[in-house]
């Protein structure tokens, strides 16, 4: 496809990355002249430095041609415009746009976003995003990263592979073996900076970070028979009471276990207008640096702190010190894949990359056919993919074995009407399954063939 993305910053900058190397035409265009050679320098991608509201900027990057327009400049008004502009100028038939304010994203003022007021066909909030992410992690105790597919019939989780894991040194075939009535698959595991797809005859070692895929229903059992049986934590402190501190105190007082919750916010303004929006978290004004503050929350009380200021720096001290300080679980955000590079050198149980978090949504939306979930490894590197077994797709009635799957596939769970299947080289794909898979990102386009996956836009 000829994509025009618009906005060369960390966002802007992975999905090109990650859709250059899929084989898309990519053109970016951004305002910033060091932003565009470092494309025009690392990249498959046509850079143009312009501003991108302006018709003969996108007349330049040809988007009379193209499929798709991804506008994530860091201005709300500034995406929304462009997207008008390549529907009404040149037709672009599908347009996605980052949108951060919450004046645009109330549900009361929904009807704009139309083809017949401002023609947005996608709107990603990373911070509700990022949010929703959160409250995964904490409705999944034990398990770094918590995913839904398939309807949330199954969910990816990921978890450290400690030396209280009972399948530490196990081939993998022996959790069939051993737990035959358990809906669970594990695709690959990240094992120090290398990611590897996991076969029957691999084992688990210590300090592996695990990707399994499970019923939703067996969460619970599939994080005991790992070894990772917590309880939901029920006094949370949230460190920043941003959009991304907003959202999930607010998501967590609607949790049926009813948790405590207290958060620490230094604006003074803020601080009154989040304790004005929430029912009945503390909210707290000070430095979360502060050993005053966290000693007036009762820190040694609380069970899982989250640190999710707008500061890199500051999230990661935060996190140090509320580690020092023996709580038992510590999430930071990190807008820097670098720093999710030394987590666990710092002894931080998980640092959440927004940026990553933004791109997976983004390019959900950008896979051709009928994928309805994506869920990105390893900076974009591997891929776990929902796919629905269509018509033409030349898997419909054929087995595993005889379905030629290359090596950087891997077949995890089928749902299939109400049941969610552990597939074995025997098993027949029939219409209309969905098929979760792991891919890596050579092997994207063989998966679109595979299923006989066509543009729709």
């Amino acid at each position: 496809m000829n994509i025009i993305i618009c906005g060369a910053g960390q966002v802007g900058y992975s999905i090109a990355n990650q859709l250059s190397q899929q084989g898309h035409s990519i053109t970016v265009i951004d305002k910033t002249s060091a932003d565009i050679q470092k494309i025009n320098d690392n990249l498959d991608a046509k850079g143009i430095v312009g501003i991108a509201t302006y018709p003969s900027v996108l007349e330049l990057a040809e988007a009379k041609n193209a499929d798709m327009i991804i506008a994530v400049t860091r201005n709300d008004e500034t995406n929304m415009i462009v997207c008008q502009i390549a529907h009404s100028l040149f037709n672009v038939s599908r347009k996605i746009a980052r949108i951060r304010s919450k004046e645009f994203l109330n549900p009361t003022y929904s009807n704009l976003f139309s083809k017949n007021h401002l023609p947005i066909d996608t709107i990603i909030s990373p911070e509700f995003e990022v949010a929703k992410s959160l409250l995964r992690k904490i409705e999944a105790p034990g398990a770094i990263e918590s995913f839904p597919f398939a309807n949330d019939t199954i969910r990816l989780i990921e978890i450290n592979i400690d030396n209280k894991c009972p399948l530490v040194n196990t081939p993998l075939q022996k959790l069939t073996e051993s737990f035959s009535d358990l809906n669970a698959n594990v695709v690959g595991v990240q094992r120090e900076d290398k990611f590897i797809i996991l076969k029957k005859k691999d084992i688990l070692i210590e300090n592996d970070k695990a990707f399994i895929l499970t019923d939703s229903s067996q969460v619970e059992r599939t994080m005991d028979v790992f070894g990772k049986n917590e309880k939901i934590s029920d006094k949370i402190l949230i460190i920043g009471a941003g959009n991304i501190g907003l959202d999930l105190a607010k998501s967590l007082e609607d949790l049926p276990s009813n948790p405590r919750i207290k958060i620490i916010e230094k604006n003074d303004e803020r601080a009154q207008y989040v304790a004005n929006e929430l029912n009945e978290a503390m909210v707290i004004k000070g430095d979360g640096l502060d050993e005053n503050i966290l000693k007036e929350v009762n820190l040694e009380e609380i069970d899982t702190v989250l640190c999710i200021t707008d500061d890199d720096e500051v999230n990661l001290m935060s996190a140090l010190l509320c580690k020092k300080k023996g709580i038992k679980r510590v999430i930071a955000i990190a807008n820097s894949h670098n720093y999710s590079l030394l987590q666990s050198s710092l002894k931080i149980d998980d640092i959440v990359d927004p940026r990553m978090t933004t791109v997976s949504t983004i390019l959900k939306h950008v896979h051709k056919g009928k994928i309805d979930s994506v869920f990105t490894l390893d900076d974009g590197e591997y891929e776990i993919i929902e796919a629905k077994i269509l018509e033409n797709s030349e898997l419909v009635n054929k087995s595993i074995e005889k379905s030629s799957l290359p090596e950087g596939i891997k077949i995890g769970l089928i749902a299939r009407d109400k049941n969610i299947i552990v597939p074995n080289k025997k098993f027949e794909f029939k219409l209309n399954d969905r098929v979760i898979l792991l891919s890596s990102r050579s092997q994207l386009k063989k998966v679109e063939q595979l299923f006989r996956i066509s543009e729709y836009y």
